[in-house]
């Protein structure tokens, strides 16, 4: 193996590395179903906005279940707690772009300002709460 593909193989080893390029590829999907939406068809921010966040749900939670975490979480109980994850960001995402007009600021903006929080605490959120690793079962002798 060559010394650039051995290293591209140790830089995607990496977890972090995985989050951010899934990451930033379902961000330009939101981010073109935003323009569309709100820059073209003239739908108002407050609903563009969350309209293009939840569009992309199922695509955001498959890619990085699979590909940044390769999870092995039960699938139910880490899509309910991924619906969390995702209302709690609809909401934030909603306001913080909402008041970027509000401040004088592009929309855009505050798009990106609500992508770099949402990026930071996703990380921990995914890893820690949504694609938490099966706690062992306890064994029973081990009780006795």
């Amino acid at each position: 193996m060559s010394p650039a593909r051995a290293a591209l193989a140790r830089l995607w080893s990496r977890g972090e590395v995985r989050y951010l390029l899934v990451g930033g590829f379902c961000f330009l999907a939101d981010v073109a179903i935003l323009w569309v939406a709100h820059d073209l068809l003239g739908v108002p921010l407050p609903i563009a906005t969350p309209v293009a966040f939840l569009a992309s749900f199922a695509f955001t939670y498959t890619m990085q279940r699979v590909i940044a975490f390769g999870s092995q979480s039960a699938i139910g109980s880490s899509v309910f707690r991924y619906t969390l994850l995702v209302v709690f960001n609809t909401v934030a995402t909603t306001g913080i772009v909402w008041a970027a007009p509000a401040l004088g600021l592009p929309w855009i903006v505050g798009k990106l300002v609500a992508v770099i929080a949402t990026t930071i605490w996703n990380y921990f959120a995914y890893r820690h709460f949504v694609f938490r690793p099966a706690r062992p079962a306890r064994d029973a002798d081990a009780d006795a």
